[in-house]
């Protein structure tokens, strides 16, 4: 289901770490997808950012699935659906 989701919202993403800490410290992401696969150490600060923000955040088990979904040839660690 969440590869489904990112792909419906494939023009109002935050594609990367660096973007979707961006949308969530501006208050625009409503949703954070996270993969498994992706280096712990760069997506805790996602995670634990969402958290305390109280935005929802999903975890999937392929970076690359998530950078397919998302359009990119490359694989995405995380992503945020921007509101």
């Amino acid at each position: 289901m969440s590869y489904e989701k990112v792909t419906q919202f494939r023009s109002e993403l935050a594609i990367g770490t660096k973007q979707t800490l961006k949308a969530i410290k501006h208050g625009t992401a409503s949703e954070v997808f996270i993969a498994d696969d992706a280096d712990w150490q760069i997506t805790q600060k996602v995670e634990y950012l969402a958290h305390e923000s109280g935005v929802p955040c999903h975890r999937v088990d392929s970076k690359r699935k998530l950078g397919v979904a998302c359009g990119i040839d490359v694989g995405a660690s995380a992503v945020a659906v921007k509101q």
